[in-house]
Order: C-alpha cells, then structure tokens, then sequence
C-alpha cells in the first residue's frame, strides 16, 4: 500500500494478497445477534445499542422508595372506605331528614342509591387517591402484574406457531441483486468491521450499477475479506473498549443517575460519534486522572476501526511512550529520532499551495513567546520556500532551508543559477535580494528560523525528513481522503523541543489539509494526547471550519495554563464538546463553569424567629421550656424561590469529582447541544 493509501479495483480479487483472518476475539462475535439488538432513536451522547428509552413518568416514580409509597397507599385505601361507608350513610342520613327520600318508588330509590354511592365513592377516590398516590402503585405495580399475567394466560397462537425469527444481515444484499454474494457470506465467520465494510461497497454498487458483477465476484471470491481495506487487515488486536460501528458510536462509560445528569441520559451509556466529534473535543485533567487510556486510546481505536471499514480516516499525536495503541492498529508510524521508524514527515505536507505550506511551516517553528514575530517569519520563509520550489520543483530539505535563512552565498548563488535555468529569475529576484538586505540585521527573522531549524538538522533526525537525496518514504498530510491510520511518536524525552515544533506543525497540517480535502466523505479524526504545544491562533480558528469538512479533533490537555493566556477563551468557543477530568485547578474550573453557563434551582430558605405570640399561659410556657432545656422557642418561616445557580461551580469540578468521573457537555454538527454530563469512565 502507498501512502496515498490507493487500493486495486474489485474486478482483480486473484491479483490481490490472500484475505487476512480475522483476529480473534475473547468471546464468538454473533453477527446476527449484533445486526437485530434494538437501536431506538436517542439523543446526542446516548449510545443506542442495546438502550431502552425513559418513560417519564416511571422515572418520576421511581424517586420514591417503593416500602413508604405502599404502606402510604395501603393506610390511605384503609382511611378511604370507611369514609366512603360513612359518608354514603350521613348522605342518606341527611337526605332523609330533609325528606327528599319521601315519596319515591323502588325503582327511583334504587337510582338515587347508586348515584350516592359514586359520588361518595367518586370524592373519597379523588381525595385519598392522591394522597395516597394510588395512580403511582397501578402504573408501577399493577400494569406489570396484569401485562405479565395477560401474556402468561393467553399466548398469541399464531406466533407460537409461527415465530418471528432475526432479521436476515444480508437481506439487502439477497434482495438487491447479489444472491450468490449473500450466500457466500451466510457461510462465513463475518465480523462488524467487515460487515460495516461489505454495505458500504454495496452502497457504492447502489449508485453505479455497473459494478454489481465486480462486486459479486469480490464477494464470492473473498468472503468476508470482499472489499477490504488497502492494509488487508481486518480487525485491530487487542481491543478494549464498546463500539458499535452500526452507529459509529463508541461507548465511553455510564451516565450516572444523579439530579445533575438530565432524565433521559440517566444510566445510559455516554457515546462518541462523527456528528459529535465534528465539533472537537477539549479534554482537561491533570496527569494520572485517564485521559489517554479512558478518552485518548478509545476514540484513537475507534477512528482505527471506522478507517478498516472505510469510512473515517485518522491521525493519532502522541509521546512515543503514550498508550495510543500498538504499532499494528496504524498503516503509517512516524517516529523522528528512531532508527527503525519506516516513514518521514514531510514539513510541507499540508497545503497545496506553496506559500500557504510555508507560512504553516514558520508558525510551527516559532514558539509562543515569539508568536508577535510570526507575520515577518512568514514572509521570510516564503521567500525562500517559493523560489526554490519554483527551481527544484520540490521543497527544501532542512539543511537546505537553513543554509538560505541564515544567509550563506553559496546556497543563494546556486539558488540564482537554478532560477536562471529554468527562466524564473526576474520573477523571484526581489524576494531574494529582500532575504540578502535582511542578513546580518539584528531584528532578521531568517535567523530565527534558521536557529529554530538547527533543532530539526540533528544526525537523530537525518532521514526523517525530505531531502535532495534518497531518504525514507515521508508521509504528506494531503491524503486525508483516504482511509489512512497514522501515528506521530514525538521524541518528547529525547528531543523535547523538536517535539513540541512538530506536535505543532502536524496539528496545523491536519486542520489545512481536513479543510481542503476533495473527498469528505470519510470522517478525518485527529486525537493529540498532549496539545499544550500544538495550539496557535491559527490552529484555534482552523477548529470552527473543520465542523463543514466532516472533521474533528479531540485534544487533550494537563492544564489550560499551559496556553497563552490570549488562546484560552477563543479554544473553548472554537470547541463544541468540552469534558473536566477530577482534580483540575480552581482557575480552569471557572472556564469550564462559565461556558456551562446557570440554569434555575428552586432554593428553599428557613428563617427561624422568636416566638412572641400567645397570652400569658403560653408566655410562662416558654419561659419554663427555656429554663428545662436552654433554648428558646422559635418559629420557622419557609420561603422557596428560584434563583439561578451555575451547572457546575469551578469548586465542584475542582473538589468534588469523584476519581474515575468526569463531566463532559456534547454539540453536534446540526447545533444539537447536550449539558454537561457526570460521567463513570470506569465501566
């Protein structure tokens, strides 16, 4: 496979590797149990496998324990008839006193006695009932019962003779068109991944028709192979966490039952998905508290996992030494700095323009105390980059580029003679004299970026990057259309600096090129397990245009204090989904807080009083109790109002998270938004 990530057609299945198995799970996967488990429609963050909808109404139940509701109902039914016995007889009582019983025959008699006896029975029903909450115990305990009995006694004959059995999996392919191709995988070990894959080929059959026999031959030939990805692989070894690729949805724990949470997302399971991770992500905890293996490791292996089914492409940006996942989930390892890694970078990668990939270049080197320096490190690159790609037809290697920006005449003389061959010298001779009048200067921004440069020309770093000569296959941001798996392994301990210049530049180069990609049917993904260097200006405001290019990022940070002060405020508006991990500091909490924005909380307040009230007998009451037991006597005045009060205080977040939780508020690409959520990631 290349980097562009380019596959063969279907038509050629006997010129293709043989079909990797495959890999094996702890349990037998039941594809068509796992193709009929119900998916009702829920809301954003609720993960639909397996859910079963709220009823309102017995969930309003339920807060009240079932021993006090019963006996309260059962004392009310007790107080209820004898009033109802004792009501019918003082009405009749009374009817007959005022002679309104005189006079009427049997018939007439009778009537009157059933209407006294419902309406008694109707006032008394009214009154205990809801005292006694006895609409309650029938919706909680009576309809089940009688459902439960119902169903028991009188089974429907026709479904017992004749039981509805699961839904076909293939049914679309069998009725489409594809029988044989159907048949081909009845009899096959077919996993989701290879499911999810195989339909979304079918999808392709269905808008051109002519590939119906291609698609068939695939299928009949490869089985549950048909189709795959260019990788030949079919599942990831190890998995760990919940994925339901049916809904590409990724289970990443249990919304907990608390007041906080709303109703309907009440033990629920909490999902991620492509119309929520369009929005980007903002993860905030410190270290130690699971945000790369509770948060990171699960959506770097989910976008893995929608990439082998073809329809999410993903990069993965961590320290070499992060749980990202193994080497083998991913198609292309970046290492800088290690002699085994198989690929490079290429520094240019993300634009197809050459000055745009430039100015990218020069904001990644720069670091944030220079950051007011940017916009002539930029023309200063462009400079160079520009008239020697327009030369080479390529970009500079590093020493190459350095060699320009810190001035040195032989480079720019080779430089020129290149220009001149090619017929583009008057072209670009203003910006190079520009770069020979700057050198030497001490406000020249060449230098700068030729200093910055010097931490990339390392021998650790030699074949890392492209260069004139022979060097290792470099990996150029621009593929985004395909269904490419990528991790960067930052040379954090080794080189922490060049890491940090790097984590930058990928970040930048993803968010141009998830911006500018021609196909944008698959889901472009980036997770950054440490982001505190990889921000800039520029990046922040790259976040917002990602949600039209069907792209998202998920960024993890320590703490926000690593930003720029200047960075803070417009990253949490850029991002739609934002997620506090426990033991954030106070200061970070306030932005988590604020943006969360208040809602109303009925607050009851009691006022407590002497009390002054009474004649003389109560007075020397009082006066005794306070001499007994030292107190005096008060009144209590109760007084319930709403007042608005934030969602999560920054001390709530700060101290009172509990150790596996977080909270986390979700909005989807359409403007769907979710509040913020108390979340178990442990489960």
């Amino acid at each position: 496979m290349g980097l562009d990530g380019t596959q063969g057609k279907w038509a050629a299945p006997e010129e293709r590797a043989s079909a990797a198995l495959p890999q094996q799970r702890s349990q037998p996967f039941d594809l068509t149990a796992w193709v009929n488990e119900p998916r009702p429609e829920a809301g954003p963050g609720i993960y639909r496998y397996g859910y079963r909808p709220v009823d309102p109404d017995r969930a309003k139940d339920a807060r009240v324990p079932a021993g006090p509701l019963l006996l309260r109902a059962a004392l009310n039914l007790l107080v209820a008839w004898f009033a109802y016995v004792y009501g019918v007889e003082l009405v009749l009582y009374l009817a007959g006193l005022l002679g309104l019983l005189d006079g009427l025959d049997q018939t007439t008699a009778l009537v009157a006695l059933v209407a006294v006896n419902a309406a008694v029975a109707a006032a008394v029903i009214k009154v205990f009932g809801r005292m006694g909450r006895w609409l309650e115990v029938w919706r909680r305990y009576v309809l089940p019962l009688l459902a439960r009995t119902v169903t028991h006694e009188q089974p429907d004959p026709t479904e017992a003779e004749q039981p509805a059995g699961p839904a076909d999996p293939w049914r679309l392919l069998r009725n489409g068109g594809a029988p044989l191709a159907a048949q081909r995988l009845d009899g096959e070990a077919v996993g989701d991944v290879d499911y999810i894959r195989i339909h979304r080929a079918w999808e392709a059959v269905l808008g051109e028709p002519a590939l119906l026999s291609a698609f068939t031959e695939e299928v009949a030939a490869r089985g549950g192979a048909a189709c795959a990805h260019p990788s030949e692989v079919r599942d990831l070894p190890g998995r760990g966490a919940r994925h339901d690729l049916l809904t590409r949805q990724l289970r990443l724990g249990t919304t907990q039952d608390v007041v906080k949470n709303p109703l309907a997302h009440r033990s629920a399971g909490l999902s991620l998905d492509p119309a929520v991770l369009g929005t980007s992500l903002l993860a905030v905890g410190p270290a130690g508290t699971g945000k790369t293996a509770r948060l990171a490791r699960p959506v770097a292996e989910a976008l893995c996992l929608q990439a082998l089914a073809g329809t999410a492409c993903a990069v993965v940006v961590g320290a070499a030494d992060a749980d990202l996942g193994p080497d083998e989930w991913y198609d292309v390892v970046i290492a800088p700095g290690d002699p085994g890694s198989v690929y490079g970078l290429d520094l240019f990668g993300g634009a197809g323009e050459v000055e745009e990939a430039a100015a990218r270049l020069a904001d990644a080197l720069l670091p944030d105390e220079l950051s007011a320096r940017a916009e002539n490190a930029r023309t200063a690159l462009q400079q160079i980059v520009g008239p020697f790609h327009a030369a080479h037809r390529r970009y500079p290697g590093v020493r190459e580029l350095r060699a320009l920006l810190g001035g040195d005449p032989d480079g720019f003389a080779a430089l020129e003679k290149a220009l001149n061959a090619v017929g583009l010298l008057a072209v670009h001779q203003p910006d190079l004299q520009h770069r020979v009048r700057q050198r030497g200067r001490a406000d020249d921004p060449g230098t700068l970026l030729a200093d910055r440069l010097a931490l990339l020309d390392r021998p650790a770093f030699a074949e890392c990057f492209p260069g004139p000569g022979p060097g290792k296959p470099a990996f150029a941001m621009r593929v985004l259309d395909h269904p490419l798996r990528v991790r960067v392994k930052l040379p954090e301990r080794s080189h922490p600096e060049a890491a940090r210049m790097l984590s930058r530049l990928v970040v930048a180069q993803f968010v141009q090129a998830a911006g500018v990609r021609r196909e944008q049917a698959l889901f472009a993904g980036l997770v950054v397990d440490d982001a505190s260097a990889a921000l800039d200006a520029h990046t922040v405001r790259g976040l917002q245009r990602m949600r039209s290019a069907n792209a998202g990022a998920v960024l993890l940070l320590r703490t926000l204090v690593d930003l720029p002060e200047a960075l803070r405020t417009p990253l949490f508006g850029a991002v739609g989904c934002r997620m506090a991990f426990p033991g954030i500091a106070p200061w970070d909490g306030k932005l988590f807080s604020e943006s969360w924005g208040t809602h109303l909380v009925a607050e009851t307040s009691v006022t407590h009083t002497p009390d002054t009230s009474g004649g003389l007998f109560r007075r020397f009451g009082r006066l005794v109790r306070k001499a007994l037991s030292g107190t005096a006597a008060q009144t209590a005045s109760v007084t319930t109002r709403d007042v608005e009060r934030h969602r999560w205080s920054p001390s709530d977040l700060a101290h009172a998270l509990p150790t596996g939780h977080a909270v986390i508020s979700l909005t989807t690409v359409a403007g769907e938004q979710v509040p913020p959520l108390l979340v178990d990631l442990r489960g």
